[in-house]
């Protein structure tokens, strides 16, 4: 069976795109619970599931295990995760990494492709290679690919499905949503990966449950992701949430965003590396090294990733001051240094929180990279069941 097949996409009022994305994150539930989580009366809600239920992505049934002392089972909807898939790719600066998920959002497959060019007319032509092949993958299913996620690192124009300035790949204004779409023949959403990542710990991670609260990665980059009152926070011109872009130092290193001392030019992966090297004297040329001096005791070394802490523990400080969110997440490849720059965040977030927003929730939730395909491909299933769960 052709995964690409036209079989029309559910069309969803905003209620029933409201009942879906619930029972995602929070199901299987009762009629009456889902109805008291999105504040629906019985009646939407059963004009709401009714189509769903037609078309098989959603299902009831009765729950035996709840069964009361007396009467019937409880009876509960919950979401059919098989009913489709999607793909989820994610680009570095030196690999792909794409992903096979379900309605859920549960991956079934996961690949890795190296990249030994990062111009897009290398790129593009790899991504759409990579998602056929997971479209073939799918057929082994028989179950139709919805939709095709696509996570990128910089300024992303998700709207237009346009990568406006990647400073990783080097990428300016690629219609990277228009070229993969056109090659595959599948709906294709574009967004920055952090906020892509933010989707998925929204709806299906750290953040359930959560109306406000923030995802800071560490890493190639520092970047945050931010949900306020349920929504994913874009801002107007999609730039939102850019802390690895506050200047803490005017007379700090030089970022490559043109301002110095900015939280990613002290404790990104490269500017730590360039530390590392000014500290030591040696070429040190991956983290790998930095760690392995750092552990051995090298002070000098151990100080680079102190300053990180407290840069990182700054920036934090300043999201909580402003946002006030019930939880802060780290993630990121950056946390394998975790254990070096842990009283530095500590201590500097202490520090700059401003009376009880020092009672912030600031948690460490380590993701393999798979995780941020996984992102991409929730920005997928946002699209496919128009959830409205972005703002401005």
């Amino acid at each position: 069976m052709r995964s690409t097949s036209s079989e029309a996409a559910p069309s969803l009022t905003p209620a029933a795109s409201l009942v879906f994305t619930t029972l995602l994150s929070h199901g299987p539930l009762t009629r009456a619970e889902t109805g008291r989580r999105t504040g629906l009366s019985p009646a939407a809600i059963t004009k709401a599931v009714r189509p769903l239920m037609e078309l098989g992505y959603l299902v009831e049934g009765a729950d035996d295990e709840a069964r009361p002392t007396v009467g019937r089972p409880a009876s509960l909807v919950w979401v059919e995760a098989g009913r489709a898939l999607f793909i989820g790719i994610k680009v570095t600066g030196d690999e792909i990494i794409a992903v096979l998920a379900d309605l859920c959002c549960r991956i079934r497959v996961a690949r890795h492709v190296r990249l030994t060019d990062r111009e897009p007319e290398a790129v593009v032509p790899a991504i759409t290679a990579l998602a056929r092949e997971l479209l073939t993958e799918a057929d082994g299913f028989g179950v139709r690919v919805r939709g095709v996620g696509l996570a990128i690192s910089g300024d992303v124009d998700r709207a237009h499905g346009v990568v406006r300035y990647s400073p990783f790949l080097e990428w300016r204004d690629v219609p990277l949503a228009e070229v993969v779409g056109a090659a595959i023949g599948l709906p294709v959403t574009v967004d920055n990966d952090v906020r892509a990542l933010t989707v998925a710990e929204h709806w299906f991670g750290a953040g359930v449950g959560l109306s406000n609260f923030a995802l800071v990665t560490v890493g190639a980059g520092i970047g945050c992701g931010m949900v306020v009152h349920g929504r994913v926070v874009s801002g107007a011109h999609g730039v939102a949430g850019e802390i690895g872009h506050l200047s803490l130092d005017p007379l700090g290193p030089l970022c490559h965003c043109g301002n110095r001392g900015c939280v990613e030019a002290i404790a990104a992966n490269p500017a730590i590396l360039r530390a590392v090297r000014e500290a030591t004297g040696k070429d040190v040329t991956s983290v790998t090294e930095a760690l392995d001096l750092a552990h051995s005791g090298d002070a000098r070394v151990g100080e680079v990733y102190a300053r990180a802490g407290e840069a990182i523990g700054k920036a934090i400080g300043s999201l909580v001051n402003i946002l006030g969110p019930e939880r802060v997440i780290i993630s990121g490849e950056g946390l394998a240094a975790y254990d070096l720059f842990a009283d530095g965040i500590r201590d500097a977030f202490a520090a700059s929180a401003f009376g009880t927003a020092a009672q912030c929730d600031v948690m460490t939730r380590p993701l393999p990279f798979e995780e941020w395909a996984r992102g991409a491909a929730a920005t997928a299933i946002q699209s496919f069941i128009g959830s409205e769960t972005y703002e401005e």
